[in-house]
């Protein structure tokens, strides 16, 4: 029980189509096992809905919230909600992201729109989420924040709007580390690398319409540690350590959870 009497915001616990289980929701599912009360946040309600139905299931407490982190009015309300439902916000853990579905493509051939769409997901949506929370911990004298980058943002990533927005979260992550540390409050980043996800292996499947055999398999060849993808659950688990206790001396860590992919780089 790493989470007993915290109450943690998962933004994105919820998940899109395909097999197995998102980031996300492997999180907010992780979080509650260890005693956090949560707020699974998604733009699909229904599917926020869905995780606190598993939460319940297990005998967790979790409630279901709708926001879409494109508009600033709802990242603010979820902040105030949480607030006014248990009186403090411990963890705020932002987990939204989108590349090729969100029309992302090399720097030769992206479209305006697609990098204001990644960009508005990605990296404004992280921006805003903490912009509402901060004050709540500067409050409380204490809070932990932990944002999911990629692996893309440091190795050969073809997507120009996807790296530079998982790369810029690693710099923002890292300034509110330093200018919060005074408030007691800790943030930290976790760089997933290739995951066995619904959105990094079906959305492949779908838009270059291959199987998700072949894909995974693809993906899988390129992982040093056992040749095998990670899961949602390697990355819940580092979310869960960071925000716990036992990371009370850590912040402003970039953390790789990657199978050994970054002893590659450089």
């Amino acid at each position: 029980m790493r989470l007993a009497n915290k109450t943690a915001i998962i933004v994105g616990a919820g998940q899109g189509p395909g097999e197995g289980m998102g980031n996300g929701r492997a999180t907010a599912l992780r979080f509650a096992q260890e005693g956090a009360k949560v707020m699974a946040v998604d733009r699909d309600l229904a599917s926020a809905q869905a995780t606190v139905a598993m939460i319940a299931r297990d005998g967790g407490e979790a409630v279901a919230f709708e926001a879409d982190v494109t508009n600033e009015a709802t990242l603010a309300a979820m902040v105030a909600e949480a607030e006014r439902r248990w009186g403090r916000i411990d963890v705020l853990h932002y987990n939204v992201g989108v590349s090729i579905a969100g029309g992302d493509a090399p720097p030769a051939e992206i479209t305006q729109e697609a990098f204001d769409r990644v960009v508005a997901i990605n990296l404004r949506g992280t921006v805003l989420a903490c912009k509402h929370v901060l004050p709540v911990m500067r409050r409380q004298q204490s809070g932990v924040i932990i944002n999911i980058s990629s692996m893309a943002a440091w190795t050969d990533y073809p997507f120009v709007a996807y790296k530079a927005t998982k790369s810029a979260m690693i710099a923002f992550t890292e300034q509110l580390a330093i200018q919060n540390a005074a408030y007691g409050i800790r943030a930290n980043v976790i760089l997933p690398g290739l995951m066995d996800t619904p959105m990094a292996v079906d959305t492949r499947a779908r838009t270059g319409n291959r199987s998700r055999a072949e894909v995974a398999a693809e993906r899988d060849a390129k992982v040093p540690l056992r040749r095998k993808m990670g899961t949602a659950w390697d990355v819940a688990n580092a979310a869960l350590f960071l925000a716990s206790d036992e990371a009370n001396f850590i912040t402003g860590v970039a953390l790789p959870v990657d199978g050994g992919s970054s002893v590659r780089v450089g």
